[in-house]
Parts: structure tokens; sequence; C-alpha cells
């Protein structure tokens, strides 16, 4: 008799064992779907309260002027900027810095030519945001995070790294920044010393910088 009542109890112990383990299991479970983090929202570009500007130089000079943006929308997760993708007009591109109509015409339709950015068969570009990640301690004003992204120009796609000051508040996200871009690794080689002997004063530097101030809204 004693024996039955001994195994009746080693037997109950190891249902509740099993009981309690699956209980642990369900928890452990719950707990996991209750941790998952929350999807990111795609805040839409305001593409008339959005700004790009470029400004190159070369040995004798410098020029500047804008494109615009077509299209694009950042990724908001909370009050934080995770992610985004952008969608530059290339047929936008003007000059601010000659006022002469003619050679600004000309300096225009040379940018847009094979020589440079080859609209006719590019005629946008593109940036896709891969990561943000915070500046530590960055002062007020002054760019709070580090933006990594892959820039296509002309079919090409280099990934870039720039700081950026970004922030979401009200329903609106927005980030600016001055990215420096190497033209050459976008196959934009006229007028570099890179891939040109003997042009003296006629040399343009390979590197240019488009000044960015974008607006997204929920």
């Amino acid at each position: 008799m004693k024996k039955y009542v001994i195994l009746a109890s080693l037997a109950g112990s190891l249902l509740f064992s099993a009981h309690a383990g699956n209980t642990n299991k369900v928890a452990a479970t719950n707990a996991t779907e209750v941790a998952a983090p929350a999807k990111a929202r795609a805040y839409k570009v305001d593409v008339a309260k959005s700004d790009l500007k470029w400004h190159a130089k070369k040995v004798t000079g410098e020029h500047m002027g804008n494109i615009a943006l077509q299209s694009g929308d950042m990724q908001v997760n909370g009050n934080k900027i995770v992610g985004g993708t952008f969608v530059i007009d290339m047929n936008a591109i003007t000059c601010t810095d000659i006022k002469d109509a003619g050679y600004n015409a000309k300096l225009v339709g040379h940018l847009k030519s094979d020589d440079f950015f080859s609209v006719e068969k590019h005629p946008t570009a593109t940036f896709k945001i891969n990561s943000v990640k915070p500046i530590a301690k960055a002062a007020a004003g002054k760019p709070n995070a580090t933006i990594t992204g892959d820039l296509t120009i002309k079919g090409i796609t280099n990934q870039v790294s720039f700081p950026a000051t970004v922030a979401v508040k009200n329903g609106v996200a927005s980030a600016k920044a001055d990215v420096t871009i190497d033209r050459t690794k976008y196959d934009v080689r006229y007028g570099s010393n890179s891939f040109f002997e003997g042009l003296g004063d006629k040399a343009i530097y390979d590197d240019f910088v488009v000044s960015l101030d974008v607006t997204a809204k929920q």
C-alpha cells in the first residue's frame, strides 16, 4: 500500500512540474510578445518645405545652386528617425551665382550632359538611410546624429556617412546636414585632376557639397 502511495505522489509531482514548466514557457512567450518593438511610421516628405543646395569649387572659383526633392519619406519610431528614402529630381538643377542668362543656361546644360550627371539617362538620384546613430553629448543646435546610407547617382551606388541635426516634434520630422560627395565615385570625371593631367587652372575639385534641409510630416 505504501508503495502505491509513494508512486502516486511521484506521479503527481511530475505532473505539477510539467505544468509549471509549461506555464513558465507561456509566461516567457507572453513577455517576449509584450517587449516587441513598435513599428516605425512613414512621414511623407514635404517637398515644398524642403531644400537641397549644391556648392562646387574649381581652381579659379566656385559655383552653387539648387536641386529639388521629387518625393521621399522618413521612417520614425517614437521620437527618433530610424530610416528613410528620398528621390532627387536631377532635371531641377539650377545655378544661382551666375547672373548672365546665357552663361547660366550653358553651365546648367553642361551639368546635365554626359560630362557630368547624364540627366537624360538618369533623371533621378536616390538616397536610402540605413542607420541613424546618436552623437553623444551633442550641443544644442549642433549635429546630434550620424546618418549612414546608400547614395545612387547615374545608377552607381556608394555608401556615405555624415553628421546631421535631426528632430521629431509634434508630428514633424526634420533633418539638416552638409554632405560632402566625391563626384568621381559616380563616374563624374570631367575636369578632375584625379583622371586628367595638365588641367592647370581649368581643374574642378572632386568633392562638392550638398546642403539639405528636409521636412516630413505624418
